[in-house]
């Protein structure tokens, strides 16, 4: 009857940097077959905040999931009113500061008199600034005693969790309607307590999150009899019934409203003003955070430019830009296409990663390289790119002139754009300084708000080469095309046949051996239709019709293709150990569960998130964690490295990125034993940056 044993149970408050949360009693006993309450008490860091049963626009409502001694059931929690928080054109319902959410637990009849029930709930609270939201889970307990007789209201909370319970919103006899008027909705609702025509503000909550506009204004009128408030419909409109707290300065109820006409004596007695709310937020800190996430998504993307991944592609349109000097405006065209083509990349990606998070799905920044489909396929775009310049066969051959220049693999701005697509295509492995903080803060918006930060990003790639390409000052210092691009040319071939071979390895990792050999096999084949290809392209140019070549290149491109599906169908079949960490740090696999255990063993955890795409997190891992100085350090401290692979999707990793504001990998942090939070090390790693975070 007990629940689980105490000794492995953490009693009290809970913290971390954002909020601190603890079950805390109305009353100070419960008697055999009664009912008590207790509450789930937050106190939330200033700028910060939790959400309502209907979080509004964005966010998401607290939730409880109790372990309960056998017989004791818990009821849903009984929720305060909210407060609305609005950010730009948004809409949101919750709290801030200090609340209680109280729950009625029912002890059975069975329960002994000086027996103690501890309750037990996993709580998930998703804690939300202005710029960010982080999911904090916590589980928290509380002993309470079982004993014969009324008891006494607890010192600390209960008066307040008193009032809160008698005041929560419950039905009281209320008649409601809801109307559709052309682009509005009516809401009307008379009789119980809003009988009499004394009411003078109101607000509606709907628990629904899709039926009304949050964000727009309420209008209405009082009449003899109850009030009218105006409401703008969301996506489903007056269709079905509409439920939701009524909330007025004279009490707030619980509603249901089914379609139909409007009640009389809702109108006639004046106008109502808005439900004061004396926690809205100004409007004016939602747009300064806002256009603080754009600017450090701008210095992101043009820091990404510095990272291995992206240089090959870069020093392309480098090349391409110099072969245009001669001639400004081409100049000009082609480094509008070649921004037209990153930023396009950026959004399509931006749209594809927040529609699989609107349905539910666990992704971050990189999600399409998890796939060992997409990995596949990029793995053989690259060995296409690195044939085109190595000159075995050429796109766009017959409309290119000499003025095109040698790096040109398509005619005119047609090139520009392609080269601006693969510039994004090589960046995802790459999480660059500033990037971390505004996709953090991109994947918690309103999609409007997310696309225009993604924009930014894409922005900062594409702009150093945007710049030299209106500015014919820069162009002029370029060096003059001649014989030597021709010869960069094939030199730039051998980045994209690397990337192509880390991609395959990338590959292996994910797939196994078996799906290995399918993949090279369709690699071969691939370059066998390009080679074929290029023949044909020279028989055309000689003015020959080489039908045996073309035809024998189709044959292989299609065998070639369907190869690659099969390598991509075996690897997503593939049983794949886990990973197992080279270097000089005995490496374990992360979970949530292996820091618990080492930090009460009072030992550091040095935690490790990271993929193999990740171009980042290979050379962290070259250059700092596999020092015999990190390891000497990491054995002073008597510390633990914990490796999380996020080759392949891992939901439980992707909930510790977003956990601590991130949406990619690489994500470095220092557990220490008594400290729930743990230190974020830097994106960019050096030896001393480890040694000094391992440091007591």
């Amino acid at each position: 009857m007990a629940g689980p044993a105490s000794g492995q149970i953490a009693f009290g408050p809970q913290r971390t940097e954002r909020i601190e949360a603890e079950l805390v009693p109305m009353s100070q006993w419960v008697a055999p077959g009664s009912t008590t309450v207790v509450a789930v008490r937050q106190k939330i860091a200033p700028g910060w905040h939790t959400y309502w049963r209907n979080p509004g626009d964005s966010g998401g409502a607290t939730s409880l999931t109790w372990t309960l001694p056998q017989g004791v059931t818990a009821d849903p929690i009984l929720w305060p009113l909210p407060s609305r928080q609005r950010l730009m054109s948004l809409m949101n319902y919750g709290y801030s500061g200090e609340v209680l959410l109280p729950v009625p637990i029912h002890a059975p009849a069975s329960a002994r008199p000086g027996e103690i029930l501890t309750l037990t709930t996993d709580a998930l609270f998703l804690v939300c600034s202005d710029q960010m939201c982080v999911p904090q889970p916590m589980t928290l307990s509380l002993a309470l005693p079982v004993r014969d007789g009324a008891a006494p209201l607890a010192r600390s909370w209960g008066p307040e969790i008193e009032r809160l319970v008698e005041t929560a919103p419950r039905p009281a006899g209320i008649k409601a309607r809801l109307t559709a008027q052309g682009d509005r909705l009516t809401l009307t609702a008379t009789g119980g307590p809003l009988a009499g025509g004394d009411v003078g503000r109101a607000y509606f909550f709907p628990y629904d999150g899709d039926r009304i506009d949050h964000a727009a204004a309420q209008t209405g009128h009082v009449g003899p009899d109850g009030l009218t408030l105006g409401l703008a419909p969301g996506k489903r409109g007056a269709e079905a019934a509409l439920s939701g707290v009524l909330a007025t300065d004279k009490g707030a109820w619980e509603i249901e409203a089914r379609p139909g006409p409007p009640l009389p004596g809702a109108q006639g007695r004046g106008g109502l003003s808005p439900l004061a709310d004396a926690d809205a937020r100004p409007p004016g800190g939602g747009v300064w955070t806002f256009v603080r996430a754009l600017g450090l998504a701008l210095l992101g993307g043009l820091v990404l430019n510095l990272m291995p991944c992206v240089f090959p592609v870069l020093a392309m349109k480098a090349a391409s830009l110099s072969a245009a000097a001669h001639d400004p405006r081409r100049a000009r065209r082609d480094g509008l296409a070649f921004t037209a083509g990153v930023v396009i990349s950026f959004l399509a990606l931006a749209g594809a990663l927040l529609a699989l998070r609107a349905a539910g799905q666990a992704i971050g920044w990189g999600f399409q390289l998890q796939s060992p489909g997409v990995v596949a396929a990029l793995a053989l775009v690259m060995l296409l790119v690195g044939l085109n310049l190595s000159g075995v066969f050429h796109i766009g051959a017959g409309l290119q002139s000499a003025g095109s220049g040698p790096l040109s693999r398509l005619p005119g701005a047609a090139g520009a754009f392609f080269t601006g697509v693969l510039a994004v295509v090589v960046a995802a492995p790459c999480t660059a300084p500033f990037m971390a903080a505004a996709l953090g803060a991109a994947l918690v918006l309103a999609w409007p708000l997310a696309l225009a930060v993604f924009l930014m990003l894409g922005l900062g790639l594409a702009l150093p080469y945007l710049a030299i390409s209106l500015s014919p000052g820069l162009l002029s210092r370029l060096p003059r095309p001649g014989a030597w691009m021709e010869r960069l040319k094939g030199v730039l071939a051998f980045p994209m046949y690397g990337a192509a071979l880390w991609l395959v390895w990338v590959f292996t990792k994910q797939g196994g051996v078996n799906a290995l050999g399918l993949l090279l096999t369709a690699a071969l084949l691939l370059a066998f239709a390009a080679w074929l290809a290029g023949i044909a392209q020279d028989a055309r140019q000689s003015g020959r019709r080489p039908v045996m070549a073309a035809t024998c290149a189709t044959i292989a491109g299609v065998l070639a293709l369907g190869l690659a599906g099969a390598a991509a169908g075996a690897a997503r079949t593939a049983d794949i150990g886990p990973r197992r960490e080279d270097g000089a740090l005995d490496a374990q696999p992360w979970s949530e569960a292996a820091v618990a255990q080492a930090t009460a063993a009072g030992r550091p955890v040095l935690v490790n998130l990271t993929a193999d795409w990740c171009v980042t997190c290979k050379i962290n891992e070259r250059a700092a964690l596999s020092s015999p100085r990190v390891a000497q350090a990491m054995k002073q401290a008597n510390a633990i490295y914990l490796v999380g692979d996020w080759t392949r999707r891992d939901d439980a990793i992707t909930r510790e990125l977003q956990a601590h504001g991130r949406s990619g990998v690489p994500l470095y942090l220092v557990y220490r034993p008594g400290r729930a939070e743990p230190d974020i090390l830097p994106q960019l790693l050096t030896e001393g940056v480890v040694i000094e975070a391992l440091k007591p």
